[in-house]
């Protein structure tokens, strides 16, 4: 499976470059929503206990979460007169097509309403957004127009103080990743084992082999080709999950962009409900602290043997440990030899015939082409943004569709294809996480187009009736890929 998987990074580069301009189908925010809300804080927001946060993605600079939540306070009367209360009614009314969820709740009766909000860990918390039978409440929550994995969540309640002289409430507008998609993170039980790591610029690591064994003594005979995983290495990125029963020890190995698997390794205690951070340098990684210290080398419960703690062959030590290395760093574990070499045993592992091989290589090539000629069509369109205007693209849009619906036809060929190789048992969970992994590359590919659309309306204003169609194509592609890799990912686990 480690051939089809390196294939597989070769189409997937094309899908990290494939989307210059372009990406899927924004559905319409609910402006009369969002200013009538902007009213009410511009006009009677109080400054004590406002909350605001904004997360963006560092690469990229795409917002990947915000809050904002302003108390307010102010007559009856001045809501009357300003007609806010009535404008709250008429818009969430009127917009309650754009949404997928929707709530509201007259003042008597019991029910708390309380939003889930998934930070971009995967972790959960609730907001309690109504918590009394005196309040009225209105809540809608709708797909964010820029990415179909974020909700945007409107919600305003008021209650009227005792003497009916004020009206007393909370404004929320919050964007966080879906709790329909990411559920299961919020139910990531305390078996998952997680790795998080990153490599340093100047390290042209492209791919690393996960391993892993009961014990010390079986990851000291372990063979190259007795893998777990094969991650890949993303933006100088990587990262890894697994369900785990008990603690276990495990194993980092890194394959060049050539294919050639590194000499040396790192090895590290699998702990469930743990997530280990690392990043890996020239000969040595920085370790994650914490960690080993409550659960890992310092803890008193590593399963690594004392010289798999050390990370080090006494043989090369010195070499290794010279003045360029910084104090708190610890050295990648080296060839087995603690006193003799132990050859590694013969792989027994299983590969794909040749004639299906060429199978899986030509398929995604084709899929590569497909995507190389959509980011051709998108690039044409740049004398329309040098002018600000759409007029005359319709021929180029439909490009684009027709494309795009090609290179859904192909990948669902692709996926069949990979599905219907007969592996042994102990290949299947391998299988399966190749086929998640290019789930997840292919949903990258059609989320960047659809957020390339928002920058599309930026610069022109306006996009034409087919570019709208288009980009309704492309956003239901990516609906659908998100339905799909979640099916996967609960296969992987």
């Amino acid at each position: 499976m480690k051939r089809i998987f390196i294939m597989l990074l070769i189409v997937s580069s094309a899908i990290t470059t494939t989307s210059a301009e372009p990406t899927a189908a924004p559905q319409k925010k609910p402006v009369g929503v969002i200013a009538t809300l902007n009213d009410i804080i511009q006009k009677f927001g109080l400054n004590e206990g406002q909350v605001f946060s904004v997360n963006r993605n560092p690469n990229t600079g795409i917002m990947e979460s915000s809050t904002k939540i302003v108390p307010f306070s102010c007559p009856t009367s001045e809501i009357h007169n300003n007609n806010l209360l009535k404008a709250v009614s008429i818009n969430f009314q009127k917009e309650e097509p754009l949404s997928y969820q929707f709530q509201h709740i007259q003042p008597g009766s019991n029910e708390n309403i309380y939003l889930m909000v998934i930070d971009n860990d995967g972790k959960g918390n609730n907001v309690r957004i109504r918590s009394n039978k005196r309040q009225e409440m209105w809540m809608m929550c709708t797909k964010n127009p820029e990415n179909p994995q974020l909700r945007d969540a409107y919600a305003v309640t008021w209650e009227l103080s005792e003497d009916k002289q004020k009206a007393m409430g909370t404004v929320y507008m919050i964007t966080s990743l879906r709790p329909d998609v990411y559920v299961k993170n919020l139910e990531t039980s305390k078996k998952t084992f997680k790795i998080e790591g990153r490599v340093d610029a100047d390290i042209k690591d492209s791919l690393y082999n996960i391993y892993i064994a009961n014990t010390a003594e079986e990851l000291e005979r372990i063979g190259d080709d007795d893998y777990v995983a094969c991650v890949p290495v993303i933006n100088k990125r990587f990262e890894w999950q697994t369900e785990l029963d008990h603690p276990v020890v495990g194993r980092l190995r890194c394959i060049f962009p050539d294919g050639e698997l590194c000499s040396a390794w790192i090895n590290l205690d699998f702990v469930p409900g743990e997530t280990y951070r690392i990043t890996v340098h020239n000969g040595y990684y920085d370790e994650d602290r914490d960690y080993e210290r409550r659960v890992g080398r310092q803890s008193g419960k590593s399963l690594l043997n004392e010289r798999q703690s050390r990370g080090i062959d006494d043989v090369v030590a010195d070499e290794l440990m010279s003045d360029d290395i910084v104090e708190d760093t610890v050295v990648i574990d080296t060839i087995p030899g603690y006193n003799e070499p132990v050859t590694p045993r013969q792989s027994s592992r299983w590969e794909p015939k040749p004639e299906q091989m060429m199978q899986i290589e030509a398929k995604g090539m084709a899929m590569k082409a497909n995507m190389d000629a959509i980011k051709a069509t998108y690039a044409s369109l740049e004398p329309h943004f040098k002018m600000k205007s759409l007029t005359g693209s319709d021929r180029i849009f439909e490009q684009i569709t027709k494309l795009n619906k090609d290179l859904d036809a192909k990948f669902q060929d692709f996926i069949k294809y990979l599905k219907g190789l007969d592996v042994p048992p102990t290949e299947k969970a391998e299988k399966t996480n190749t086929i998640g992994e290019v789930h997840k590359q292919i949903l990258k590919f059609y989320t960047e187009q659809n957020q390339g659309f928002t920058e599309m309306y930026k610069k022109v204003g306006v996009l034409t009736k087919a570019a709208q169609k288009t980009q309704k194509y492309i956003n239901g592609l990516t609906e659908k890929y998100m339905k799909e890799m979640s099916k996967a990912i609960v296969g992987m686990r």
